[in-house]
């Protein structure tokens, strides 16, 4: 089974005056921190609500620093539980992020291609395999004609070589 996992990351920035500036910082440090061991996962802003509900800008500045909520996204493989889907991603994306406390906030489970190629095969009406059965025993009987009628139309080998 494959898994997407969001996992919300909470990163200091320094020195900034703007939200829309410690936003871009945290971005850029956290990409900095992932790559190249972990190009595939994706960095967004994220989302944070007051306990009334009211939505926030993803940054809470003061003293000129900054704590940026961010969401990095990973799809991981062949796990047997959503579980293991999550402490894979929280290890992976945890050893590259020293010191920034991280929280799984979303498991997916992703469909498997090999499950939906196996469903539309046993989709098949039975009218839709006798009709194939059909075919294929025409074929059958056209069989010995159309060797007789390729003998003559392609050459053989040797003839080709001389």
């Amino acid at each position: 089974m494959d898994c997407r996992v969001v996992v919300e990351a909470a990163v200091p920035v320094f020195d900034v005056e703007t939200e829309d500036e410690a936003i871009r910082i945290a971005i850029s440090k956290t990409g900095e921190m992932l790559n190249p061991d972990l190009n595939y996962v994706e960095i967004n802003m994220g989302e944070r609500t007051s306990p009334s509900g009211e939505e926030l800008p993803p940054a809470f500045i003061a003293a000129d620093e900054a704590l940026v909520a961010l969401e990095l996204e990973m799809t991981v493989f062949n796990v047997e539980r959503e579980e293991h889907a999550s402490r894979i991603a929280r290890k992976e994306i945890g050893q590259r992020l020293e010191n920034i406390p991280l929280e799984v906030t979303q498991i997916d489970v992703l469909e498997d291609e090999e499950d939906d190629e196996e469903s539309d095969e046993t989709d098949e009406s039975p009218d839709a395999e006798q009709a194939d059965d059909r075919a294929e025993a025409a074929s059958d009987s056209d069989a010995g004609a159309d060797d007789e009628d390729d003998e003559e139309i392609l050459p053989e080998f040797e003839d080709l070589v001389e």
